[in-house]
């Protein structure tokens, strides 16, 4: 992810020929092809939301909570939305400190259709209304995800009251902490200068500029942690969230003891399709650009969610006798959510490696453990995207390295890929996943309290026995 930085449009307005007293930096320049892919990379992350997302939700639970599923989704989105317009950009991606952002972008001020973003390539821009529109999509995804763990016995107005102050208080700060920063152009300019500088003074003054641009990054950025995609900022922040809800608003009426077996798998199948489509515009548009970076991607996120797929299917195989389309599916979603962090920084081989671990992994937390600590995570929020998530954050750490095809990490300031160190980069991968498990998680939790005092979280019993599609909504999935 990268972060657009003011320009000055003095810089490019030198005449050609003419000798000018200042140094003349040429503009840099949006390449329409890379804005085009980003506009269609927007839109399969929101195919990803609505329908993907809300289809594979919908049919794992029992056919009298469908339409409140789709609700919680379709609601999600479009507040998510608004609320991104409104102050979210701002706060994520502007500076102001290592924690959170300012005000200076709120209700979309200063940007028009000529304003630019950066890529992570010096001098290659894309235009900053995409690149507001396809971060929206991000912000709508993440706590679409969470619905999930407390599905079929949450209030609707509880959703629609923690969604907002979710996305202002836990999600803006996480993804600022993690994807803020000046950018390559702002960090290879102050390099250049500073080498350029001729004497003490002018080396001073040089330093001094080059770290206050290192210093405008986001708390977790500068722990070096790497995250391509959104390991930390979506899946475990969405995760960890889950599982503090589905704890804290109990168990749905006869967990354990009735059968609450998916209504419609086929249902669950399309989304899950869906879901794997969109997510080559989640993982392969986060390269920003339509070069080789965002096609490693896309081979990523092919062979990470096949081998997972896989890996959770023959498991299940070997473990339970049979193998299930529901496990395949799981899988799938399992992979995508690990290759997330890696997209963009592992080889293909690497990838797979991930996809095949990940899927035993999360089939060991959606069974084993859940079963052994006996809480009700619905959909396995906190056992594939949260699990899966760490999976993927602590695996880029080991999977960047260049020795295991992984592309290294840029050093702009020294304009070349840095050497790996072990040990510091997964120190730094630590960093994004503690930090992101402490702040959501006691973040969420927070939030859940406040919601139950004012509107409470739970349906009664009687509602939640009847099904919330007919007393939530007056409405029906079905009538037949």
């Amino acid at each position: 992810m990268t972060f657009k930085r003011p320009y000055s449009a003095g810089l490019a307005a030198l005449a050609v020929g003419l000798f000018a007293a200042t140094a003349a930096y040429a503009e840099p320049t949006v390449n329409k092809g890379d804005n085009a892919w980003m506009m269609t990379s927007t839109v399969l992350v929101l195919l990803m939301t609505i329908p993907g997302l809300a289809l594979f939700y919908g049919g794992l639970v029992r056919s009298k909570n469908m339409l409140s599923v789709l609700m919680q989704v379709f609601y999600t989105v479009c507040i998510a939305i608004l609320l991104w317009a409104l102050y979210g950009y701002s706060l994520a991606f502007t500076g102001g400190s290592d924690f959170i952002g300012g005000f200076s972008k709120a209700f979309l001020m200063g940007v028009t259709p000529d304003s630019k973003a950066v890529t992570f390539s010096v001098d290659a821009n894309i235009t900053e209304l995409i690149y507001i529109c396809f971060q929206m999509t991000f912000a709508a995804i993440t706590p679409a995800l969470i619905v999930g763990a407390f599905a079929e016995r949450m209030k609707f107005a509880a959703i629609a009251l923690f969604v907002p102050l979710w996305i202002t208080l836990i999600y803006l700060p996480i993804a600022h902490m993690v994807w803020y920063w000046a950018g390559p152009d702002a960090i290879t300019d102050a390099a250049k200068a500073l080498a350029a500088a001729a004497d003490g003074a002018a080396k001073t003054a040089a330093q001094a500029k080059l770290d206050e641009i290192n210093a405008d990054a986001g708390w977790i950025f500068k722990k070096g942690a790497i995250d391509f995609a959104g390991g930390t900022v979506v899946h475990i922040n969405a995760g960890i969230a889950g599982l503090v809800g589905a704890l804290l608003i109990g168990k749905r009426v006869g967990y354990g003891k009735e059968l609450m077996a998916p209504h419609s798998l086929t249902m669950s199948m399309i989304g899950a399709s869906l879901l794997w489509v969109g997510w080559f515009g989640f993982n392969a548009g986060s390269n920003l650009e339509a070069s080789g970076g965002a096609a490693l991607a896309m081979t990523n996120s092919f062979v990470a969610t096949a081998a997972a797929a896989l890996s959770w299917m023959f498991a299940e195989w070997i473990v339970k006798g049979h193998p299930s389309v529901l496990g395949a599916l799981s899988g799938a979603i399992a992979g995508l959510v690990a290759v997330t962090p890696a997209a963009g920084f592992a080889g293909p081989m690497g990838a797979i490696v991930l996809g095949l671990v990940v899927g035993v992994v999360c089939l060991f937390f959606c069974t084993v453990v859940k079963n052994s600590l006996g809480y009700d995570d619905s959909l396995d929020v906190f056992g594939v995207h949260c699990v899966g998530g760490i999976v993927g954050a602590l695996g880029t750490g080991i999977l960047v390295n260049p020795a295991l095809g992984g592309t290294g990490v840029m050093d702009y300031v020294a304009g070349k890929i840095a050497d790996y160190d072990f040990v510091a980069q997964m120190t730094s991968q630590l960093w994004g996943v503690c930090t992101t498990l402490v702040w959501s998680g006691i973040g969420s939790a927070i939030l859940f309290k406040v919601v139950d005092v004012i509107v409470g979280l739970r349906v009664n019993v009687e509602t939640e026995r009847e099904g919330l599609d007919v007393t939530e909504h007056t409405e029906r999935a079905y009538n037949m």
